[in-house]
């Protein structure tokens, strides 16, 4: 089912809104679109890291950690950094 569009006011910076419509016009896409794709990403990417900081609390709640030496070792190793 498609979503109902809603209506409302915001404040954007003027020179924002030049970026805005700079991309707009690149993009030959209007400034709505380009404001509702970027609320849309911002909160994707949001959610996405709460969620990772979430699991991230309940797993050391757990125990579940790895001491940042062995981390940091670990990256170290991996890129063949020494430390």
């Amino acid at each position: 089912m498609p979503q109902r569009a809603a209506s409302e006011p915001i404040t954007i910076r003027t020179a924002k809104v030049s970026e805005i419509d700079a991309l707009a016009s690149a993009m030959d896409r209007s400034r709505n679109y380009i404001v509702n794709q970027a609320i849309e990403q911002y909160l994707e990417a949001n959610a996405w890291q709460m969620e990772r900081i979430s699991a991230g609390i309940a797993a050391a709640r757990d125990g579940k950690i790895i001491p940042a030496n062995e981390v940091f070792d670990g990256i170290a190793t991996k890129h063949g950094w020494s430390r």
